[in-house]
This record gives C-alpha cells, sequence and structure tokens, in this order.
C-alpha cells in the first residue's frame, strides 16, 4: 500500500510530524531510496496492534500492517478450542489504554477476548491499516538504498523504511513427530487448528499433552466423548483458577469510576509481579505453592495410582504454571484414562504404547504447544552483508532487550527473544517495547539516524549479562531439593535460555524506559550524539 505524498493536515500543526511527512514525500519524488510504506508492522495481534496504535498517537500514519490471515486477532483467531480462555485476569490482560469495564469473568474467554480486540481496532479505525490474507515470506536489507524488501507469498514486492515484527512469540503450531502418525485413518488435528467440523460425540479419542490448551478443553470435552485417552509425558504443577462471572455491580462501578478500575488493575499486577521472585531469585519461596497445589490435588483425585501420575516432581515455575478448577476432577471420571507409557506407534485405528498395549483410537487430538519463537521460522529474514536469522540464531535466538538484533538496521521485534513472562501480562512488556521503539524511530524521524542497528558487542555484553541472572532462577537446576530439573521449552537444545525475561516485568520496563542512541551504530548522525536532545516530545515515554 503506497504513502501518500501529500503533508498530512497534522503536518502543518504540528513540526515533528511535519518533518516526517517532508522526509516521506523527498523520498518519494527522488530517484533512489523509493519506499512503499515507511514503517511496516507483521502481524495484526495484541503486539501488531499495539505498535499501530502508538504510532497514531505520535501523529504518524506512514505504516501498514500486513496480516496472513483473513481478520486481525492472532492467537486469539487462530485458537477455537472448546474451554479456550486467558490465564492471565481479564482486567490485566488489556491494553492499559484501552481498558474494558464489561469483562463478563475473572478470565476472559477467547470469544470475549477477540470481540475486546476487534473493538479497539475499530476505535483506532486499524482497519484501514491492515492488509489481509497478505503473508510475508520473505524481507530482505538492501544497504545501498537503505530500505527493506519484503516479498509476499503471491510474488509481490513492497519496500519499506522499517520493519516491526508482531507475529508473536507462539503461533507456530507443534506436532510430536511420532512413529506412524501419517497412516492413522482418522482426523488428527492439533488443539490451535480445531476441526469444529469434526463430531467427537460417543468417539474414543485421544489428546497428546496436558498443557495450557489441554486443561481447558478436556474438561469441555469429556462428557461428550465415548472414551478420552489422555498420553501424559510430564504433569504439570496446577492451582486453582476461581474463576466466576464478574458481577453487575464490578461492572457497574469501573464503567463508572475509572480510577477504581485502574486500582483494582494494579493491585493484580504487583500480586502477580510478587511471584516473580520465587522464579528468578529465590526458589524456595515456591514451597508454598507446590504446598496449595499438592493439597488441591490430593482434595480431588483420592486413587492413589492416578495421584501419583498427576503429582509433578520438579520445581514448581520450571515449567508453565496451569491454573484449571475442573481439570483434576476430569481425570477422576469413568470415561477417562491418564496414560503415561511412551506412544511407540500410531496405527491406522489405534495408538500402541511402549508397554505394548494397543488402544482402539478414533481421533487424535495434538495438544503438544507451538515452536518456540522463532520469526525465521516460516519467514527467511536476509539483513545487512547477505546474512540471515535463521543461521544467526541457530545457537538460539538472541537479541537485544527483545527488540533489535545486530546485522538487521530498522529491525524492531515484539515479544521477541527473552521477552517472555512466566507471571504476569505479556501486554505489559509489549506496551515497553512499543514505547522503546517510538523511541528510536524518533532518530530516523528528526534526521539524528540514516539506520537503527544495535551494536553487536552490546548484543553481545546484554546477553551475557542475562544469561547468568538465569543461575540463581528455577528454570536453571543446581541439584537441591528447591531447584528440581525439567524439561522445558523455555531452553533451547543448545542450553541458552531464550524464551523467559529473568526479573521482574517492572526492572524490563525501568531498562527500557529511555532509549540510549550509544547503544546503536553511529550511522549519519546530524548534530548532538547527546541523549534524547533530538528525541520528539511525543517519542518519549513520560
Amino acid at each position: 500500500m503506497p504513502t501518500q505524498t501529500q503533508p498530512s493536515s497534522d503536518a502543518k500543526r504540528d513540526g515533528v510530524t511535519g518533518a516526517v511527512d517532508r522526509h516521506r514525500q523527498t523520498e518519494h519524488t527522488s530517484g533512489d531510496g523509493i519506499v512503499d510504506t515507511e514503517i511496516a508492522i507483521l502481524g495484526a495481534g495484541f503486539a501488531g496492534m499495539c505498535m499501530a496504535i502508538g504510532l497514531l498517537k505520535a501523529g504518524r500514519t506512514d505504516f501498514v500492517i500486513y496480516e496472513k490471515a483473513d481478520s486481525l486477532g492472532g492467537t486469539w483467531r487462530d485458537n477455537t478450542y472448546p474451554g479456550c480462555a486467558c490465564d492471565v485476569p481479564s482486567q490485566l490482560y488489556s491494553y492499559s489504554f484501552a481498558q474494558h469495564a464489561g469483562w463478563s469473568r475473572t478470565f476472559a474467554t477467547q470469544p470475549e477476548i477477540l470481540a475486546y480486540m476487534k473493538q479497539v481496532a475499530q476505535q483506532h479505525n486499524l482497519n484501514a491499516k491492515i492488509e489481509l490474507n497478505t503473508q510475508v515470506t520473505a524481507i530482505q536489507w538492501d544497504q545501498s538504498q537503505r530500505l527493506w524488501r519484503l516479498t509476499f507469498h503471491d510474488g509481490r514486492c513492497v519496500t519499506a523504511r522499517v520493519v516491526v515484527s508482531g507475529v508473536g512469540g507462539l503461533h507456530l503450531p507443534k506436532t510430536p513427530a511420532l512413529p506412524g502418525l501419517e497412516s492413522f485413518a482418522g482426523p488428527a488435528f492439533h488443539s490451535a487448528r480445531w476441526r469444529h467440523e469434526v463430531d467427537l460425540r460417543g468417539k474414543t479419542v485421544a489428546v497428546i499433552g496436558t498443557g495450557a490448551s489441554a486443561i481447558q478443553f478436556i474438561p469441555e470435552i469429556a462428557s461428550t466423548v465415548g472414551t478420552l485417552h489422555v498420553f501424559q509425558r510430564t504433569p504439570p504443577w496446577v492451582l486453582p483458577r476461581n474463576d466466576r462471572p464478574t458481577s453487575r455491580l464490578a461492572r457497574w462501578a469501573f464503567a463508572r469510576v475509572p480510577l477504581l478500575q485502574r486500582l483494582w488493575r494494579a493491585v493484580q499486577y504487583w500480586s502477580a509481579e510478587s511471584i516473580a521472585l520465587g522464579f528468578t531469585l529465590k526458589p524456595k519461596l515456591l514451597g508454598r505453592g507446590q504446598k496449595r497445589s499438592a493439597t488441591f490435588l490430593k482434595s480431588i483425585v483420592k486413587d492413589p495410582v492416578l495421584h501419583d501420575k498427576l503429582m509433578p516432581m520438579y520445581t514448581m515455575g520450571c515449567k508453565r504454571v496451569l491454573i484449571s478448577d475442573d481439570f483434576y476432577a476430569t481425570m477422576t471420571r469413568e470415561n477417562v484414562n491418564l496414560i503415561t507409557d511412551r506412544i511407540a506407534e500410531v496405527r491406522p485405528h489405534s495408538i500402541l504404547t511402549a508397554d505394548g498395549i494397543e488402544r482402539p483410537v478414533d481421533v487424535i487430538i495434538h495438544a503438544t504447544g507451538f515452536q518456540p519463537f522463532h520469526p525465521a521460522a516460516d519467514m527467511q529474514i536476509s539483513g545487512r552483508d547477505n546474512r540471515t536469522l535463521a543461521a544467526d540464531w541457530h545457537e538460539g535466538p538472541e537479541a537485544f532487550y527483545g527488540v533489535a538484533v545486530a546485522g538487521y538496521p530498522n529491525y524492531f521485534m515484539l515479544m521477541g527473544p527473552n521477552s517472555g513472562l512466566g507471571h504476569n501480562s505479556v501486554l505489559f512488556m509489549i506496551e515497553t517495547q512499543v514505547q522503546y521503539i517510538l523511541q528510536c524511530l524518533a532518530w530516523l524521524a528528526t534526521d539524528r539516524l540514516d539506520t537503527i542497528e544495535v551494536r553487536q558487542d552490546v548484543q553481545r555484553a546484554f546477553n551475557d549479562s542475562l544469561q547468568k541472572k538465569f543461575d540463581k532462577s528455577v528454570w536453571k537446576s543446581d541439584g537441591s531439593v528447591y531447584r528440581l530439573p525439567c524439561t522445558s521449552w523455555y531452553v533451547h537444545a543448545s542450553g541458552k535460555h531464550t524464551a523467559l525475561w529473568p526479573s521482574f516485568s517492572a526492572t524490563y520496563w525501568l531498562a527500557m524506559r529511555r532509549a540510549d542512541s550509544s547503544h546503536y551504530l553511529p550511522s549519519a548522525r546530524i548534530g548532538t550524539t547527546t541523549r534524547y536532545r533530538l528525541v520528539p516530545k511525543w517519542a518519549r515515554s513520560e
């Protein structure tokens, strides 16, 4: 979608946005460096939408959101399995600038979250900035022209000065490599690609996995299917969800007294934030949570054999901690079987486990999670000097605070490596990253920098320090009873911790509150190099 060549009305009344629009006009009328859009945002989920809204609030309209699907929503569009809901409280799992007083439950369901996203998009007129059914298959940095060349699935190409990836950390379903799986004659699908046309009533269904998705849809389908075989590799720590409808009085109060809603949101935020102390510094503190989970399990599951199968033998937090009010109760149903033996082979109409037992199966549902964050997994990303992100990250993704990568000028990420959370709302992290990126873009807008690329030595020092912070965390075992190990997707095969931020989300916000140009390569600097002197007011976070 080409950008306009005439200054907008905002340019006439705002010196900063005027500078941006004049720069765009120069690019479009000059013979070199022509771009179709200043900023290309990849993905129309929570991250991409937040970036777009941040730009609009800064007075910028020179961007396009490229979305591969036929509608916005990201993970909340794709995941439609029965019982799909958020495991972060509704008041916290929403934008701080678009709080919603009408959440119907403590934990919002998928339809309600998607409706919220569509409402926010409509309020900010984002639909006009989204190109749907437009999958980006490759992006390549053109060093001579100082721009990115984007290639789409249909062969079209566009150029952009800046690319912001908002594709999400967990969007590519991971299907296990089970022997004989391709020979299975019945329906087999991943929970993130739920096939609603498959009638499960009275069928023998096999669910592979007991992770975050499985414990939500297993209780929903257990009463409908004939027999449910649940294949579990490692039991999760499960805490009560305590989900309940939001009272009409509470919704009325939040709608009429916004300060009350903000205060409640703050209480929820700091309550969640306190959990990071046990995850990152004092795993011994997690003993209380483990006892609570163990008591919860014991109060519901009376069968000692089933109880032992569901009891984790690693420290809480090493894997994702799950919440559910009805998972344990569902596992006690007569038509539900928990199987912990390894799957040896999938046959056309059955599954054979390592103990030699063959179980007839009509339908297989994979609840096996997603490929960990890697934007190059389904897109070729080529940076400066023809380097590729896939090659640079062969030993695990790494970046500078999860937003910038050395060797890839004018390329930013939202929810990049080591910016995920195991204890709080990722929307807080996304908003923090958007504000940081806006400051960086201000350097381009004022011609302070011609390109923005983090220095390799800065990125290396940051990641060396980051990995050391995991030494005291629950995600790195020291052999003690308080830090028992587990196998987790949080850790790359190389042993590097690539998924989570190893501290409080508040410390991330503090570190990202001010962008420092000294962290980036000097490229066509104009004027003083003193931090922020040339950063426009709209780009500052205060």
